[in-house]
């Protein structure tokens, strides 16, 4: 048994939670355990049956509990750790993951009554059923010329705290007045580990539209909606704390929860994505990484302040302390394959998978790599879930173009993993032609197992992929920042040079089939800007149609 100084980290993300033991002196990963959401997303019905209408995304918070009571202690009971060698614990969370709740944390969807309330739930980040609050949010922003709108590339999404209270407001107005703080689920589970309630500067900052020390006014949010006034200073504000901060000690009830010692060190929240860049060591300015899931989300720290067509928030000290944090991404990825494999894959594919022992995934990933660039014939756009970097609109939706009575499964498939390349590197376009240079580009996530995937990557975007060396890399970056609040190390970027891990150069790119990316990729920009400019509105006018029958 190893009784060296260790600190655990929990990864909560879409549809489960992961802790991770981690050896504060290097890293090393000791036991690992995954919980998965009992509720998962309730995305068609509430768990009384409740309908809910298209595009929305909740999450019920006691699933959260449920991992740090399951998870926490199978993870300490693998990695063959006493509970009192565990000297801290840090948490990210996907984000803008929020929650209305009462004063003292209590959610309202556990209150008499109001389990029947959609409002009353967890939003999770992909739900997108306040579009049109964000559009008139960024209308009247831009109409009022408000400085903060270019921190986040003129528009602010659907998916964050602002545009999601105000629907809160106009569907259900008792559900938000009862609400007593609109809390990021980041900073709700930190409450419920030490008893206080601390905003973390990474979600105030890119989901909270807080810049230069202040939120949006109050008399911009009265020409929302009258209503909205006060809720900077009714529900929302709160102490914000760095990064890497100690937000308060384990109380006696989460200790009983996850076995773990009561008075340890609880860092303050973090994002998902933004944990990960020092846990791959990226922490110099230009080093871009991609967290590769269910969604992507591109961080990158710069030593440049600049506006970046499209990006979701550009923070100081957002991501690193010194550095201007950049944050972009697509809203569907790893989500969109899973769509084709759940809709479109024929009986005899998933037969002749089985056969071989493959999953559907490894069976029309071999398929797909024995083409040649373009021999699909196919183009697609990856917007199935809405596009949120660089036209941040949820409104898009997915389009496949090219398809004959000879295109085959795999053919769609890998026209898929090609559009989320594409995606990627109109991203990195964005920052070049803003002078943020991109200097390297790191992938972290589930995704990175899948070759051909990471291939297509450093063909699409000419640029040496770099690999995490964990497959645990949001869980490692909160156990590191858990080491920085225990007084471990310094800074966050100490604790990245003892404890982070990256395979540099992993896949490199091919020159031939790089330059036979860069014609498709030329389709693929005319679609997206035919489609994301304006120069046809055929998507939105579908989407409101859809709306209309649905009512």
């Amino acid at each position: 048994m190893s009784l060296a100084p260790c600190v655990v980290g929990v990864d909560f993300g879409t549809l489960s939670g992961r802790a991770l033991v981690v050896r504060v002196s290097d890293g090393a990963e000791l036991g690992v355990a995954e919980h998965p959401y009992r509720h998962a997303v309730l995305d068609r019905e509430l768990p009384d049956g409740t309908p809910l209408p298209p595009d929305w995304a909740l999450q019920v918070p006691s699933d959260y509990i449920d991992v740090l009571r399951h998870a926490v202690p199978e993870a300490l009971a693998r990695a063959d750790v006493r509970p009192e060698q565990v000297v801290g614990i840090g948490t990210d969370f996907t984000a803008c993951t929020v929650l209305p709740v009462l004063a003292d944390g209590t959610p309202l969807c556990e209150l008499p009554g109001l389990d029947s309330r959609p409002h009353a739930y967890v939003k999770l980040w992909r739900h997108h059923a306040a579009q049109d609050q964000a559009d008139r949010i960024n209308k009247l922003a831009a109409d009022r010329n408000e400085p903060w709108l270019q921190r986040y590339g003129g528009r602010i999404s659907s998916e964050w705290e602002f545009a999601k209270a105000l629907q809160v407001l106009e569907e259900d107005p008792e559900i938000y007045d009862r609400t007593e703080r609109w809390a990021e689920a980041a900073d709700w589970i930190v409450w419920q580990l030490c008893g206080t309630y601390v905003r973390n500067a990474c979600t105030a900052g890119y989901k909270g539209q807080f810049q230069d020390g202040s939120y949006p006014s109050p008399d911009h949010l009265a020409a929302l909606n009258p209503g909205f006034a006060g809720f900077v200073t009714d529900k929302l504000d709160q102490s914000i704390a760095p990064l890497g901060a100690s937000a308060g000690y384990l109380t006696a009830e989460a200790a009983a929860w996850t076995g773990l010692p009561e008075g340890i060190s609880v860092c303050v929240g973090n994002v998902d994505a933004h944990v990960t860049a020092p846990a791959a060591t990226a922490v110099e300015a230009g080093q871009m990484v991609a967290i590769m899931g269910t969604s992507t989300c591109h961080v990158m720290s710069s030593d440049q302040q600049s506006t970046v067509a499209g990006m979701c928030g550009v923070v100081e000290g957002g991501i690193l302390p010194g550095l201007w944090g950049y944050e972009a991404g697509q809203s569907g990825v790893g989500d969109i394959f899973a769509w084709f494999i759940r809709t479109g894959l024929p009986a005899d594919y998933a037969e002749r998978a089985k056969a071989l022992d493959q999953t559907p995934h490894e069976y029309l990933t071999d398929l797909a790599a024995r083409q040649k660039v373009g021999e699909h014939g196919l183009v697609a756009l990856d917007w199935h879930s809405g596009n949120r970097s660089v036209l941040v609109d949820h409104d898009l939706s997915g389009v496949l173009v090219g398809q004959t009575l000879s295109t085959r499964p795999e053919d769609i498939y890998r026209a898929l993993l090609e559009a989320t390349a594409f995606g990627t590197r109109t991203i990195i376009d964005a920052f070049e032609s803003a002078s943020v240079p991109v200097r390297e580009l790191i992938v972290a996530g589930g995704l990175t197992k899948n070759a051909l995937l990471m291939q297509i990557y450093a063909d699409v975007t000419r640029r040496p992929l770099g690999v995490i060396g964990s497959a645990q890399g949001p869980a490692l970056g909160a156990a590191m920042h858990a080491a920085v609040a225990a007084g471990a190390y310094p800074d966050i970027r100490a604790a990245a040079h003892a404890m982070g891990k990256v395979h540099r150069g992993v896949h490199l790119p091919d020159p031939d089939r790089a330059a036979a990316y860069d014609r498709l990729y030329a389709e693929y920009q005319l679609l997206h800007d035919y489609f994301g400019r304006g120069a046809n509105e055929v998507m939105h006018r579908l989407r409101r149609m859809r709306a209309e029958a649905s009512a």
